[in-house]
């Protein structure tokens, strides 16, 4: 019996390209729908040298046991940027379904792209669907990887 991949990897979600400020958003209204969207969340600023801005660095629990760390870059009114690190599709998936039904005002909004992905040479990212659970988003992101994963 095959057993399957659990490739982790860093994906990333930002608004359409040529509307980043599609979300409205601020790290302010990020970290206050962390707070709501998931107990005790782990939430902390800081400057970041890559992108010479304050970042927002969060921690979070998706499910009992179950981390996931981020961090997001988000200036008003054209920019937004949201990482997650060292993750499995799965746990993204649940990440977007969340990002795509609790944050972006709307759900066509959200885009996605990973590392792994970007280090085969596929730089353009995908849109998320406008539709789906958990289970069928986490499904695509295992597609996704399925197709870089050489």
């Amino acid at each position: 019996m095959a057993t399957e991949r659990n490739i982790r990897t860093n994906f990333a979600f930002h608004p359409p390209e040529g509307d980043g400020g599609a979300w409205h958003a601020t790290l302010v209204s990020l970290e206050r729908a962390l707070r709501e969207g998931f107990p005790d969340p782990t939430i902390g600023h800081r400057r970041s040298g890559v992108h010479e801005m304050t970042v927002l660095d969060f921690e979070i629990e998706l499910a009992p046991d179950v981390w996931l760390d981020g961090t997001a870059a988000i200036t008003e009114p054209d920019y937004a940027y949201i990482t997650l690190t060292d993750v499995t599709a799965d746990e993204a998936g649940a990440f977007a379904v969340w990002l795509r039904d609790s944050f972006a005002p709307a759900p066509d909004l959200v885009r996605f792209v990973s590392s792994l992905a970007m280090a085969n040479g596929e730089d353009t990212s995908s849109p998320l669907p406008v539709e789906g659970d958990r289970e069928d988003i986490g499904a695509l992101l295992r597609r996704h990887l399925d197709a870089f994963d050489y």
